[in-house]
This record gives structure tokens, sequence and C-alpha cells, in this order.
């Protein structure tokens, strides 16, 4: 029963910290079109904070808590399909934390990169996450 329930609050966690992952470049995207000081650029300054603190941080710090309690529980250290989650994982982790630096900059009113620049990166975490999923699903080595 404790499989089961790690694995439904990863679920959970999961869906939050990659909604968070594919909103925020979105909001990027039209924050970098804003004129700086604008009511406009200052209400997605708000938008872009409780995203990432409220959402993304929390989501992302129990996704990771729950997979490794799973990992734990199912005893997948040495199965080559969740070494392969585990460093696509981290490349999610990266690119959180990267996202965190560009909202910082966007706070500071300091962004210098155009709006299609946030586009490009608004595809990375669904890459990401597709392969994630065929790894857990299919388990293949």
């Amino acid at each position: 029963m404790l499989y089961e329930v790690l694995k439904s609050l990863h679920i959970i966690s999961v869906i939050a910290w990659m909604a968070g992952l594919l909103y925020l470049p979105r909001l990027f995207v039209y924050h970098a079109d804003a004129e700086k000081g604008s009511v406009q650029s200052e209400t997605f300054k708000v938008m872009e904070r409780r995203l990432f603190r409220g959402i993304m941080n929390p989501a992302m710090i129990l996704t990771w808590i729950f997979g490794l309690a799973l990992t734990w529980q199912g005893e997948w250290w040495h199965a080559g399909w969740w070494h392969a989650k585990f460093t696509l994982v981290c490349g999610l982790t990266v690119i959180h934390h990267l996202y965190g630096r560009w909202r910082t900059a966007f706070a500071a009113d300091r962004n210098v990169r155009p709006a299609n620049y946030y586009r490009w990166w608004n595809e990375v975490p669904t890459l990401l996450m597709i392969g994630i999923v065929f790894l857990v699903v299919l388990k293949r080595f």
C-alpha cells in the first residue's frame, strides 16, 4: 500500500512541476515583449514569482522526495532505465534553476533575450518528459 501512495503523490507532484516548467517560459515570452516598467511587465513579475516560488519549487522538491522514496521501495538503484530517468530528471532540475535565474533577471528588469529565445526553451521540458515517461513505462533495460 505504501508503494501505491508514494506513486500517487509522485505523479501529482510531477504534474504540478511540469505545469510550471511549461507555463513559466510562456510567461517569459510575453514578458520579453512587454515594456519595462509597464503595468503589464509588473503583472508578469508577480505571476512569475508566484508560479516559481509557490508551485514550482514545492512541486520539484516533492517530486524528488517521492521519486527517491519510490526508488528505495522498488529497489531500482541498479536498473539501467532508472539511471537514464535519473539523468533526465537532473536535466529538468537544471532547467528549473535556469528558469529561476531568468525570473530573477526579469524581476530586476535585466532581461536581454528576445521572446523567441524563450519559445525554444518552452519545448525542452516536453522532450525530457517524453523520454522519462517512456523509460518508466517500458523499463526495457
